[in-house]
C-alpha cells in the first residue's frame, strides 16, 4: 500500500472585504472644519466576499486518501437501502456495461446463494484504522470491507453502531498507519458556507462534490438527536456515511439523506453534524457502545396555543404528556403537564433541546430541572441515570391548528366501546365519538375513538367534567384550553381555541 501522511491538513484561503461608512468633511470659508454625519442606511448593507475559491483541488487531494469505499454483503434479509436506482437504456446501447457494473447490481452471487451487495462511504478519524460510517450502510452485513483510494482492500469489523444518530464505527488492520482527517466544529458553520462532500456514489469512488451549507438544525423526524446539516452539495445513493468538508479540510458533517422524489440529487440533502457524531465516534471508540442519561419523560412542543393556555409568555419549553414509572422524572416529581424550562442550568429554548441534553449527561448525576406548573416555575432535583427506551426521550411535534369551535361528540367509555375501539384497560378518561368536520378539534386531528384523559390540568371521567372543566377555561378569559389525549396508547397534549 502507498504510505500516506498520517494527519491530512490543508491550507486554503478566502479573502474577504468589508464596506465602511465614512464621516465626509465639508469646509466652507470662515467655517471650522466638522465632520457631516452618514446618512441613515436606506437597506441593509450588503457584505462584500469573494465569489467562491479559485479552485477546491489542494483541499481534495489533500483529504481524499482518507476517505473510503465501504462494500458490505449479507443474506436475503439484508438492507438493500444502499443500492442505486435502476436505469432503462435504450437496446443495445454502449453504455449498458457500464450501468450494469455499477447501477443495476443485481447482487446475487452465482450459484444462487441469495448474497446481497451495497456500498456506502466512510472515512479514516484514527491511524490505527478506525473509519466512520452510517449505521444504515453496514446494518445487518455480514461482511464489511474497507476500500481505499488506492486500491488497498480490508477487512473490517464493527466496532460499535448508534442507531439513534445512525452512526457505526468499524476498525480495520493495516500494516503501517492510515492517512486520516480531523472533526472540525460545527457550531462555527453558518448557511452561506462553502462545503464539499466526497465519497461513493453509486459504486464511483472518490467523487467530490461542492455546494453550500443551505439551512441548520433540520429535524427529519428520523430519531430523537435529529439536528442536521441541510446541504445543496450532491450526495446520491451511496454517499451515506461520507464525510462533509469546510474549505480548510475539517469534517463538519456525515452525509447520511437526500429528498427526493425520484431517488436521484434533487440539492436537498442532510448530513449529522460533527457536533453530535464526534462525541458519539469517541464512545464507540472507548466502549463499543454509547451510554446516554435518561430522564424518563415523553415529551411534545409548546405551541402558541399550548402556551397561552398555560399562561406562559412565550413558546419555550417542553410538555411533558407522560412520565415513564419509576424513572428519574417520577421519583424527583416531574408531572404530567409540566413544562421543563431548564435542564441543568441551560435554558430549553425548544422542545428537542432537551433529549440532546439530558443525553449529555454522564450518569448517574443529580442535575436541577425547572418547571413551569400551575402558573409558577418551579425547581425540581432529578438523579440522572443511565439510558432508557428511546420513546422515553421525545416525542415529535405535533401539528398548529386554529378553529374557533371545539367540535366534540363525547360519551362515557363503556366496556363495549374499549372493545370495539380497542382501548387498553388502563387508559381512563371520556372517549369522542365524533368530531365535527371544520371545528377546532378536527383541525389538530382529533378523532372518533380518541380519549380525552385530562382538560386544563384535571382529570376526567365523565363528559360533563369535561364541559365544567372547559367552562372554567372561558370565565378565566382563555382563549385556548389544553387536553390531555390518548390514542392507540400514546398520550399527547392538544390546545383546542374556544369560542
Amino acid at each position: 500500500m502507498t504510505t500516506h501522511p498520517s494527519l491530512i491538513r490543508s491550507k486554503v484561503g478566502i479573502t474577504l472585504a468589508a464596506g465602511m461608512a465614512v464621516a465626509v468633511l465639508t469646509l466652507q470659508a470662515g467655517e471650522t472644519a466638522r465632520a457631516e454625519p452618514a446618512p441613515a442606511p436606506s437597506r441593509i448593507p450588503s457584505a462584500s466576499v469573494t465569489a467562491k475559491p479559485d479552485s477546491f483541488a489542494d483541499m481534495v487531494e489533500a483529504v481524499k486518501p482518507a476517505v473510503v469505499n465501504i462494500s458490505t454483503s449479507g443474506d436475503g434479509a439484508f438492507d438493500q437501502g444502499n443500492h442505486g436506482p435502476r436505469f432503462r437504456l435504450p437496446h443495445d446501447s454502449p453504455f449498458q456495461d457500464f450501468f450494469d457494473r455499477f447501477f443495476e447490481r443485481p447482487g446475487r452471487d452465482f450459484g444462487g446463494r441469495g448474497k446481497i451487495h451495497a456500498v456506502g462511504s466512510g472515512f479514516i478519524v484514527d491511524p490505527a484504522g478506525y473509519v466512520v460510517t452510517n449505521h444504515h450502510v453496514i446494518k445487518g452485513a455480514s461482511d464489511i470491507a474497507v476500500v481505499t483510494t488506492d486500491g488497498a482492500r480490508y477487512p473490517a469489523t464493527l466496532r460499535g453502531f448508534d442507531a439513534k444518530t445512525d452512526l457505526a464505527l468499524l476498525k480495520v488492520d493495516a500494516e503501517e498507519p492510515l492517512p486520516y482527517v480531523e472533526f472540525g466544529d460545527s457550531d462555527d458553520v453558518r448557511v452561506g458556507d462553502w462545503v464539499v462532500a466526497i465519497g461513493n456514489p453509486f459504486g464511483l469512488g472518490g467523487t467530490a462534490t461542492t455546494g453550500i451549507v443551505s439551512a441548520r438544525g433540520r429535524d427529519l423526524q428520523a430519531g430523537p438527536f435529529d439536528d442536521y446539516l441541510q446541504i445543496d452539495a450532491p450526495i446520491n445513493r451511496g454517499n451515506s456515511g461520507g464525510p462533509l468538508f469546510t474549505i480548510d479540510g475539517k469534517v463538519v458533517g456525515v452525509n447520511t439523506a437526500i429528498f427526493s422524489p425520484n431517488g436521484g440529487n434533487v440539492g436537498i440533502g442532510f448530513a449529522i453534524p460533527s457536533g453530535l457524531a464526534e462525541p458519539v465516534v469517541a464512545q464507540l471508540k472507548e466502549r463499543g457502545e454509547v451510554a446516554r442519561g435518561f430522564l424518563g419523560v415523553h415529551v411534545q412542543a409548546v405551541t402558541g396555543d399550548i402556551s397561552e393556555s398555560l399562561g406562559l409568555e412565550d413558546e419555550r419549553g417542553a410538555l411533558v404528556a407522560k412520565v415513564v414509572a419509576a424513572s428519574p422524572a417520577e421519583k424527583a416529581g416531574i408531572a404530567v403537564g409540566d413544562v421543563i424550562l431548564s435542564f441543568d442550568g441551560e435554558p430549553v429554548t425548544r422542545m428537542r433541546d432537551l433529549p440532546k441534553m439530558v443525553a449529555n449527561v454522564t450518569a448517574p448525576r443529580d442535575v436541577v430541572v425547572e418547571v413551569w406548573r400551575a402558573g409558577s416555575s418551579l425547581r425540581l432535583s432529578a438523579r440522572i441515570d443511565a439510558s432508557g427506551a428511546p420513546s422515553d426521550v421525545a416525542l415529535s411535534e405535533g401539528r398548529n391548528g386554529d378553529s374557533p369551535e371545539l367540535g366534540l361528540i363525547l360519551s362515557p367509555l363503556t366496556p363495549d366501546q374499549r372493545r370495539f375501539y380497542r382501548i387498553p384497560e388502563e387508559t381512563h378518561g371520556v372517549l369522542v365519538t365524533a368530531v365535527e368536520p371544520g371545528s377546532s378539534a378536527a383541525d389538530k386531528g382529533l378523532s372518533a375513538g380518541d380519549v380525552i384523559k385530562m382538560v386544563g390540568g384535571q382529570k376526567v371521567d365523565s363528559p360533563s367534567q369535561v364541559k365544567k372543566a372547559v367552562t372554567r377555561a372561558v370565565r378565566a378569559n382563555r382563549a385556548s384550553v389544553l387536553m390531555l389525549v390518548a390514542r392507540r396508547g400514546d398520550d399527547r397534549f392538544v390546545a383546542l381555541k374556544l369560542s
